[in-house]
């Protein structure tokens, strides 16, 4: 039997030489087929030019062979000497293009590191302008402040690259809805919507205020109906607005929390907060949810968010804007842009679109619906290769999903009371919890036509309600707001001088522009389909991500320009010294383009008052028109007694909002030896000026607006108060501070500008909400602190017990089982009871009194779990070092280069650690699992790591048997 299993393996072995042999014999054919190929691969790639070149006097001669005769020798044997000329000249171009190419990697490296520079120097840049910025008021902003800037009327935009010039700065985008709000940042070579900790893309514009804490977006809509009277919602129409606006006590209606006046006569919240009422501004109630957002940006990114683009409706006044921008201060955001809502929604449309017609083409008009929560917003943009222009804009401020909602409340409140004689306006938490499921049945009203139910259990009193409604009822409810959904169309579209057939697109954003009777309205009235290409909810937050990114340096960016528009007219008064003593001026008429400068002459002798607001008042959502008043101070007579030319610049910045930018007088110097100058025109020259003289300007002034539609590049206008105006670029305005007038010279001299804003907060008021918010987030990191604290134990005590009846329960004694438990459950009780409400430290010297007991169970079992791993190990190592001993005993030639007297003291160090494992083992093997252990996981590794640092045979000999 042992011979015929000698005999198999030794035929076994054969047979695996032979197949290891034939395996050989193969590759190396195939190396060598591979060898061969390969220097004829080179060959060709070696002469491909070569072949090239010949190809077309070769196939010429042969055409000809018959004509050419005797003349076929002579012409070969020349081609054969162009054919090495060639050859020879393709050597040296080759010699060149290789040197080429090392200049090119050279140059490459270059241009990087030029790259690198620059992205730190703009990074610097950046770094620079956001301190200036964050030192102004927000009516003088730094990004605003900048007379060449603002002169550009259409912005430069563009695309984000895939990938950004440098990872140290963020891009994001904030749509500030009424109802929700949703984030988007620029990352991963494209936008994304970023999620918040509830994994959740949409955050709740709510916040909720607590004895102890604050609870924002999703934590705070849960407390609605739980925390009526503190939890705060609905608030974006309080901005900008006195406590007595008829929209505010309007609002205050619907409210189930209190309004209260601010001593700066603006509205605010009064809500109870760590114990105690407290007043809160709306730009302080905003700012909370803008710190809410900017956190959970901050964790997307893991990196520090500052700058960002933040969505506003269309139809915000200058107090509205303003109001905006001064919560972002406090939410510690340097807000780069106020965005309209239609045109962010524009910008995501427009540009990811590769066939828009060229520049000289035709523009491709697009109108684009936004029907949120409380607003409808209409807009009609021309889109270009690399531009978009907003032509028109109109809206309804007070058509929204909200009125569909409170169509149906009103409807079941009556129902209720008829079929279960309650009154649910009563009881605002009923109200509340009627109006959430009015939403529900809504949506689901909008997928399915067939009657739904609604069911509210303990709705009132302990009585369960139920009702039903079908979308026919629903239409027939709200007939009368569905039928506000088409004049706004009509007058967008007159507004923009186009008919139906112009436009191309009409795209839908927002919430309640999923209701089939919304949708069937504007179908209606434009005769085409409508299209929903955009995602409803996140568009604006995306276009917001977009304009972001092209603010940003830290983007690459390619060519897009962006024409936003002025949405109510504005008019400057002044007094003069005519019969009636006002003068007027409209400066920016209605959808001017924006952001744009003007350049306003004025002739004076004296400091005068600028009062800008708004011509129509009743086009304006807002009662009071107007928008703030302009002191331009320093003003004086010329030398001879002449009233001075003063030039004033008014601007609309890229947030939309008016300002009288700079001011300077014209002060004429003359030359010695002639006193005959031209006088300058006077306010004496407007004394004979009729009305219509008047009224001429005005129109006047509204032609050059229109010019200036279609003239996007042209920077600024220039107005003369008579009447009169031209167009200047800022590169012409040294020219024309330094001009010469005849014989007489000129010089320009800045003026200060003293600003009175309707509604505008003071910066000392500013600085207090920004203080109070550092305050209110401090209490709520140490609240956090506190609640992490207390849940540590309790997680601790509940975890601990468990553990004690499973993996434990060898490892402690039934004595020590006992005590232990008791304790756990002593602690359980203190935490429901007196511990419910401690200070921090109280709960990190309870858990740290817990683990005094614990961590003895848990070492014991952990060092029970790891030690055969451990020892396993040592035993390897000790092994594998014998067997290289106990071959140099052998006279193995791998280890006769081994110095005796290294193997002798390698020996002993075994010898050692043999007799350490082994006394500790037996006294560990003496012990029980419930006593500590005589050696720990952590010697074990020790001892096993001085194999590999004992400057022996140890380390050469150990790594390579392994």
């Amino acid at each position: 039997m042992d011979f015929m299993f000698l005999i198999a393996t030794a035929a076994g072995a054969i047979a695996t030489l032979v197949a290891a042999a034939v395996a050989a014999l193969i590759v190396v054919k195939s190396l060598s087929s591979f060898k061969k190929r390969t220097n004829k691969d080179n060959e060709r790639t070696k002469k491909p030019r070569k072949k090239v070149s010949f190809m077309i006097p070769t196939n010429r001669k042969q055409e000809t062979h018959d004509k050419l005769g005797k003349k076929e020798k002579k012409s070969h044997k020349e081609l054969g000497e162009k054919e090495q000329a060639i050859q020879e000249d393709l050597n040296v171009k080759e010699q060149k293009h290789e040197e080429l190419d090392d200049k090119e990697q050279e140059t490459h490296e270059e241009l990087n590191s030029k790259v690198q520079k620059t992205y730190e120097k703009l990074n610097k840049e950046h770094e620079t302008h956001r301190e200036k910025n964050e030192s102004q008021t927000s009516s003088r902003n730094s990004r605003s402040n900048s007379p060449n800037e603002d002169a550009v009327p259409a912005q430069r935009a563009s695309a984000p690259s895939p990938r950004p010039l440098g990872g140290g700065m963020s891009v994001v985008g904030i749509d500030l809805g009424f109802l929700n709000c949703y984030i988007a940042v620029a990352r991963s070579g494209g936008i994304e919507t970023i999620a918040n900790e509830y994994s959740d893309r949409c955050t709740p514009a709510c916040i909720s205020l607590g004895s102890r804490t604050r609870a924002i977006g999703n934590a705070a809509k849960s407390q609605i109906v739980t925390n009526v009277r503190n939890t705060i919602h609905g608030f974006k129409k309080l901005h900008g607005r006195s406590f007595d606006d008829p929209i505010v006590q309007t609002e205050r209606i619907r409210l189930p929390y209190e309004l209260q006046k601010m001593p700066n006569g603006s509205a605010g919240v009064k809500v109870r907060y760590l114990e105690e009422e407290r007043p809160f501004a709306i730009e302080q109630v905003t700012g909370m949810l803008l710190a809410k957002l900017k956190e959970t940006s901050e964790n997307a990114l893991k990196k520090p968010v500052a700058d960002c683009v933040i969505s506003i409706p269309s139809f915000f006044t200058d107090a509205e804007r303003r109001s905006v921008m001064a919560a972002a201060q406090v939410a510690g955001l340097n807000c780069l842009r106020l965005m309209n809502e239609t045109t962010a929604v524009a910008l995501a449309y427009g540009i990811y679109k590769q066939d828009l017609p060229p520049l000289d083409e035709k523009p491709r008009n697009v109108v684009f619906i936004d029907m949120g929560h409380s607003a409808y917003q209409v807009a009609v943009c021309a889109f270009n290769k690399g531009k978009l222009k907003v032509l028109a804009t109109t809206f309804d401020p007070y058509l929204g999903g909200r009125n569909f909602d409170e169509a149906l409340v009103d409807y079941f409140c009556d129902e209720f009371k008829s079929k279960y004689k309650i009154n649910v306006k009563e009881n605002s938490r009923a109200l509340l919890r009627l109006y959430q499921e009015c939403e529900k049945l809504k949506k689901l009203m909008s997928a399915n036509a067939s009657d739904l139910p609604l069911n509210i259990e303990c709705f009132m009193n302990d009585l369960d309600v139920s009702s039903k409604m079908n979308r026919a009822q629903f239409e027939q409810l709200c007939a009368s707001l569905f039928a506000r959904v088409e004049p706004p169309l009509k007058a967008v579209m007159e507004q923009a001088n186009l008919q139906r057939e112009d436009i191309s697109s009409i795209e839908i954003v927002g919430g309640a522009t999923r209701i089939p009777a919304v949708k069937e309205q504007i179908t209606k009235f434009f005769l085409k389909d409508i299209s929903t290409t955009l995602n409803a909810d996140e568009a604006v937050a995306r276009g917001c991500a977009l304009q972001c990114a092209i603010l940003s340096p830290a983007f690459k960016v390619r060519e897009f320009s962006i024409t936003d528009l002025v949405p109510y007219s504005i008019t400057l008064r002044w007094k003069t010294s005519f019969e009636d003593g006002i003068g007027e001026c409209e400066v920016f008429c209605k959808n001017h383009p924006a952001p744009f400068s003007k350049v306003i002459t004025f002739h004076k002798k004296e400091p005068f008052e600028l009062e800008a607001f708004y011509t129509n008042l009743h086009e304006v959502p807002y009662p009071d028109p107007r928008i703030g008043i302009f002191t331009i101070q320093n003003v004086f007579p010329q030398s001879d007694g002449d009233s001075s030319k003063v030039k004033v610049k008014v601007r609309i910045n890229i947030h939309g909002i008016f300002s009288v930018a700079s001011a300077s007088v014209i002060e004429k110097q003359n030359v010695e030896g002639d006193h005959s100058d031209i006088p300058m025109e006077t306010e004496t020259s407007f004394k004979n000026e009729s009305k219509d003289d008047v009224d001429k300007m005005q129109v006047d002034q509204e032609e050059g607006g229109h010019q200036k539609c279609h003239a996007e590049h042209t920077p600024e206008e220039e107005i003369d108060h008579t009447g009169t105006k031209s167009k200047s670029a800022p590169s012409d305005k040294p020219e024309r501070l330094n001009q010469t007038i005849k014989k007489g010279k000129v010089k320009s001299i800045d003026l200060p500008i003293q600003s009175s804003l309707c509604r505008q907060l003071g910066q000392d008021l500013l600085n207090s909400y920004i203080e109070n918010e550092g305050k209110m987030i401090m209490q709520d990191k140490l609240e956090k602190e506190r609640n992490d604290a207390k849940n540590a134990v309790e997680e601790y005590v509940y975890d601990f017990r468990d553990k004690l009846g499973t993996v434990y329960e060898k490892f402690i004694t039934q004595e020590d089982l006992n005590k232990l438990s008791a304790i756990l459950e002593d602690t359980e009780n203190w935490l429901y009871e007196e511990g419910e409400d401690q200070p921090k430290q109280i709960y990190v010297d309870k858990l740290q009194e817990l683990k005094k007991y614990g961590q003895p169970i848990q070492m014991r079992y952990m060092e029970h779990e790891e030690r055969p791993k451990a020892l396993n190990d040592l035993g390897k190592k000790i092994q594998l070092v014998m067997k290289v001993i106990e071959a140099y005993r052998n006279k193995d030639e791998r280890y006769d280069h081994l110095d005796p007297a290294e193997v002798e003291k390698v020996e002993k160090f075994i010898s050692e650690a043999m007799s350490w494992l082994n006394s500790k083992m037996n006294a560990q093997n003496k012990l029980s699992l419930t006593q500590d252990p005589v050696v720990k996981v952590a010697e074990i590794v020790a001892k096993s790591k001085e194999f590999e640092a004992n400057p022996t045979i140890l380390k050469k000999n150990l790594k390579k048997d392994v």
